[in-house]
């Protein structure tokens, strides 16, 4: 016996740190990861607001909780999390012997007997293949409720994006009925002024088609409006339908671009942190196939009565060594350190990818907050331009084709500024997502599968 209290020292002490080693985060280059002209600080990251106190639109608030509740992807998430729970549960119960009740009756010759023993099985972990299955598990759970929190985001910032996508075609809608009732008012004048022998019937005709021209794309609005809603209702986990909504003009979201330190990204993105599980389960499964070279030690005994009256005692220690396996085991090590490198080439893959998204972000927001000035002045030099070439036209001084390109200038340059707009919006929620944000910082994640069950 003590020979193999020997052997599983040296064992142990051979094979602590690769087989029981834990997992500690790898080396990752953060130097200039938003770009090499964004300055990054110690400062909060936008990413830190709530999502309700980021989007402070009721409608839009509304929306989003209904979204967070019915939505298909974010129930299939929380299912996932009751499952990755249940698994390390199990793994961590591996640690517990096994105790298995057998009874039984014999009778030989007359003579019969009762045995009544309780067997108990106890694998020694000196492979740490219990302990790496566990930390795997762990690693898996958390993964589970990092890839929720992930749903999560992208589903916030979706749901805000329809919203204002929907804003958006509502001002254009707006705009293109206010220009397709001013041509109209243009056909009647050109068709006065051709009574009165001031125009000929092609300005009239050249009138006439540019007001279809304009009708015609309403449909095209309201279809995509439909389609835009259809899409919305989908996410929510509901039927077409219209929702109540606001006015793009009214919003006002955080335009302080904060977006932090690099390592802040490490702590807010949930892919980044669930690349990094994946790559932890992947350590340990390592550890794991380094273990298998291991002899597995096995404890088990009896003990129970015999009637008549016998106590039934055994204890029993079993080395398994493998022998003929070593080329496979040698294999699955092999398998298994490559795919630990897999791992860590997807995780650092993942972080650069996260702050490519931020730079992104940012010179989509700041590229329309750059053209905001800019745009209202051409709408002004262009309101100007279409009143001064109507009048002059009312006096034989302008063509007509001067007024139907002042206004069709005019029309494409008031459509451009509700499309810097809904650009500035959807630049602050898509730095709001690149950095984390969309997650609900109040809410216990692990609660959340209980409150499924119910």
């Amino acid at each position: 016996m003590k020979k193999v209290i020997y052997f599983i020292a040296i064992c142990l002490v051979a094979t602590s740190c690769s087989v029981f080693g834990k997992y500690s985060r790898p080396q990752v280059v953060t130097d200039n990861i938003y770009g090499v002209d964004v300055k990054s600080t110690d400062s909060t990251t936008i990413a830190d607001i709530d999502w309700r106190t980021f989007f402070t639109d009721k409608h839009l608030q509304k929306l989003i909780e209904q979204g967070l509740e019915n939505n298909a992807d974010m129930q299939s998430a929380a299912q996932r999390i009751i499952a990755a729970e249940a698994t390390y549960k199990t793994a961590r119960l591996a640690f517990i012997p096994g105790f298995n009740f057998n009874p039984s009756y014999t009778l030989n010759s007359g003579k019969s007997s009762l045995s009544l023993p309780i067997n108990a099985s106890w694998e020694v972990d000196i492979t740490g293949r219990i302990l790496n299955s566990k930390r795997s598990a762990k690693a898996a759970y958390e993964q589970s409720r990092l890839y929720r929190q992930s749903v999560q985001t992208a589903l916030v910032t979706s749901i805000a994006n329809y919203y204002y996508t929907l804003l958006m075609l509502d001002a254009q809608l707006e705009v293109s009925r206010s220009t397709a009732d001013s041509w109209r008012e243009n056909v009647r004048i050109m068709k006065a002024m051709k009574l009165a022998g001031m125009t000929n019937e092609a300005s009239v005709s050249q009138t006439e088609a540019n007001s279809c021209s304009i009708n015609a794309s309403l449909f095209d609005l309201e279809y995509d409006i439909t389609r835009i809603e259809n899409a919305l209702a989908l996410l929510l986990g509901t039927t077409p339908q219209h929702f109540e909504r606001g006015s793009i003009y009214e919003q006002k979201l955080n335009s302080k671009l904060a977006v932090g330190i690099p390592a802040q990204l490490l702590a807010y993105r949930p892919d980044v942190r669930s690349a990094e599980k994946q790559l932890e389960q992947a350590f340990y499964a390592t550890n794991s196939a380094r273990g298998a070279f291991i002899p597995k030690l096995t404890l088990s005994g009896q003990i129970g009565l015999a009637i008549p009256t016998d106590l039934i005692t055994s204890l029993t220690a079993a080395l398994a060594t493998p022998i003929f396996n070593a080329g496979s085991n040698h294999a699955r090590l092999k398998i298994a350190k490559a795919e630990q490198e897999q791992a860590l080439i997807a995780f650092k893959h993942t972080l650069l990818k996260a702050g490519n998204e931020v730079n992104d972000a940012l010179a989509k927001c700041q590229a329309a907050i750059g053209k905001r000035d800019i745009r209202k002045q051409q709408i002004a030099a262009l309101e100007s331009a279409v009143n001064s070439t109507q009048q002059l036209m009312r006096h034989s001084e302008s063509t007509y084709l001067e007024v139907l390109t002042a206004q069709q200038k005019l029309l494409s340059a008031q459509l451009s500024q509700i499309t810097d707009k809904f650009d500035e919006i959807q630049g602050i929620i898509e730095l709001y997502r690149a950095l984390g944000g969309g997650i609900d910082h109040n809410e216990d994640i692990s609660a959340l599968p209980k409150r499924r069950r119910k």
